[in-house]
């Protein structure tokens, strides 16, 4: 009497998709802190509320720039260095050390915005890891993965330059406290500022590349390529 062969899941696979579960959970509860916040204390609160949470699941997204690099996941460590570096520059040189600032409404905005977006991302690379083989688009499943590619790869029209445009204007609004520190951090800031003109071009692009290449049928399959077909 036979038996199937059992699949084994390599372990990067198995590492993804808990890394990817438990971050979009933990971009979950910060919308959801975010959300009832905004009503109970006013935008001037929302810091003070989910501050230290965003700090940290932004930080543990850190990871992802070793898994760039070491060929983990196939996503250019160029752009993901810029995404990684640009958050934690707002929320450990910006929010972190001046807290007027994160005071204002745009804060919230830059938070609403990272959040949808890495729900969505997140739980989209947890569902592609974690199907086996392609689900019929009749499936809940397939409906399911469906509304999750679409949402993956039309948002960002909406959502990337709502959150490029807070970062820039909270960074704007963080030299004058930054200058009485000292004028280099200042001036550290507008160079900054100069640089997310190229940078958000650069970022811009390479959404705009991986939606054709879904749209065009290329999007990843989990298969023989294993956790390298994932990108950013």
């Amino acid at each position: 009497m036979s038996s199937e062969p059992r699949h084994t899941v390599p372990w990067s696979i198995r590492y993804l998709q808990i890394y990817n579960l438990l971050s979009s959970l933990a971009w979950v509860i910060l919308l959801g802190r975010v959300v009832l916040l905004v009503p109970l204390v006013g935008f001037e609160h929302v810091h003070g509320g989910a501050g230290t949470w965003l700090r940290w699941t932004q930080t543990t997204a850190g990871l992802e720039v070793l898994h760039s690099l070491t060929g983990l996941v196939r996503s250019s460590p160029v752009t993901t260095v810029i995404q990684v570096a640009s958050r934690f520059l707002l929320v450990w040189f910006i929010a972190y050390p001046f807290p007027d600032v994160a005071r204002s409404p745009v804060y919230t905005c830059m938070i609403l915005a990272w959040s949808l977006t890495e729900v969505v991302r997140y739980t989209y690379f947890y569902r592609l890891l974690s199907s086996s083989r392609p689900s019929s688009q009749q499936s809940a499943a397939g409906l399911l993965d469906g509304w999750l590619t679409w949402l993956r790869y039309n948002t960002f029209y909406i959502l990337y330059p709502l959150g490029i445009a807070s970062e820039a204007y909270l960074i704007y609004l963080a030299l004058e406290p930054a200058s009485e520190i000292r004028h280099e951090f200042s001036w550290t800031l507008k160079s900054v500022l100069l640089a997310y003109i190229p940078g958000s071009y650069v970022m811009y692009n390479h959404m705009m590349t991986q939606r054709r290449r879904v749209i065009r049928g290329k999007q990843p399959t989990r298969g023989g390529g294993g956790a390298s077909v994932l990108t950013r």
